[in-house]
């Protein structure tokens, strides 16, 4: 146990800069080892470029983070579907026959843009000549649904020849269904890459070791505040673009809550806002990256709201369901010791 203790006398308490030296670097030494445990705020470099303008390698602006005292201790990279659809490209399906030895599978030529269509066996019940269809090619890595890795490769399937495989959604990483292959845009180009064709995001993701004194930079907008600072020192001038809430207007007042706040010193200001018309379901692609990118698992579009506030702003919210709301009164107060409750990843805790 480390117990500071001062008052405003002057060397009350140490008697020469030396000790006082020795003691402001003890102090910071293990301030820094404790809190550098208990702090880690991970940051889209994606995100950020949506509040500065920053065409930076992500080692440089790294370097810049840690000179401002926001230590980057790893660059990790993120894909929103694993291997990034590499070796995926649309084929058409130019024929479609019964299997000769297999009731369920049937044998396709494919083409790929190539110029030379392959032969493929699907086993997929959907699969008919004409579509357009996305196609691992040989040497193509894809993962299972536990991030199990395999690779594509030539092979027989009694005994005819297979050179691809025709893919289903949940083989690409692209949603859960396994109920057939997927059926692309009829329009689109054979040998087209598929990453192309889906909004496919690959990010980069600062992992930063904050400590208690730097709460502004735990939300990618205090951390564009930062970078933008860093390039003024350093000669090179941006722009720092705050979000938009033009559109942001109070149509009515009917229904009314009440809020009372028990400590007004834990809690000196508590604001809500009644929002109506909402329909709860999973949150649009973009949104859902970005959440992702830095670890947290998407739920719903009003869950995943705050969630994307709290990290792009540094401003906790809360959404709440109206009719569940007695009296329409919030009351806001510390838990009694030993309440329980259930978190949102459905764990009941104390």
């Amino acid at each position: 146990m480390l117990i500071l203790t001062w008052n405003d006398r002057k060397n009350s308490i140490l008697k020469n800069q030396k000790n006082c030296f020795l003691l402001q670097t003890a102090i910071l030494i293990f301030a820094t080892y404790f809190t550098r445990i208990l702090f880690k705020m991970k940051i889209s470099y994606n995100w950020l470029k949506q509040f500065i303008k920053i065409d930076w390698k992500s080692d440089e602006t790294a370097a810049l983070l840690t000179d401002l005292g926001l230590e980057v201790e790893v660059v990790e990279k993120y894909e929103s579907v694993k291997g990034g659809l590499e070796g995926i490209v649309v084929g058409h399906v130019l024929t479609c026959e019964q299997h000769p030895n297999a009731d369920r599978l049937k044998v396709t030529t494919v083409d790929l843009g190539t110029g030379t269509p392959v032969q493929i066996v699907c086993g997929a019940s959907n699969v008919a000549a004409g579509q357009k269809v996305p196609v691992a090619t040989i040497g193509t890595t894809l993962y299972d649904k536990n991030g199990d890795s395999f690779v594509i490769k030539k092979g027989k399937i009694r005994d005819m020849e297979s050179f691809g495989m025709i893919c289903a959604e949940d083989e690409l990483g692209l949603g859960t269904s396994h109920e057939g292959i997927m059926i692309l845009d009829e329009n689109l180009v054979p040998g087209t890459p598929a990453a192309t064709v889906f909004k496919i995001e690959n990010d980069e993701v600062f992992e930063i070791g904050l400590t208690p004194n730097r709460a502004d930079a735990m939300s990618h907008m205090g951390v564009a505040r930062d970078i933008r600072a860093g390039m003024l020192q350093t000669n090179v001038a941006t722009e720092l673009k705050t979000p938009s809430v033009s559109n942001f207007r109070v149509d009515k007042r009917t229904l009314k809550m009440d809020v009372s706040v028990k400590d007004s010193k834990l809690a000196p200001r508590y604001c809500g806002v009644t929002i109506s018309g909402i329909t709860i379901k999973p949150s649009p692609e973009w949104l859902q990256n970005r959440l992702k990118s830095i670890g947290l698992t998407p739920k719903n579009n009003i869950i995943d709201v705050t969630n994307y506030v709290l990290h792009e702003l540094g401003q906790p919210l809360h959404a709440f369901d109206a009719a569940k709301i007695k009296g329409n009164k919030i009351i806001v107060k510390t838990a009694e010791a030993g309440t329980k409750f259930r978190t949102l990843d459905d764990v009941e805790r104390i």
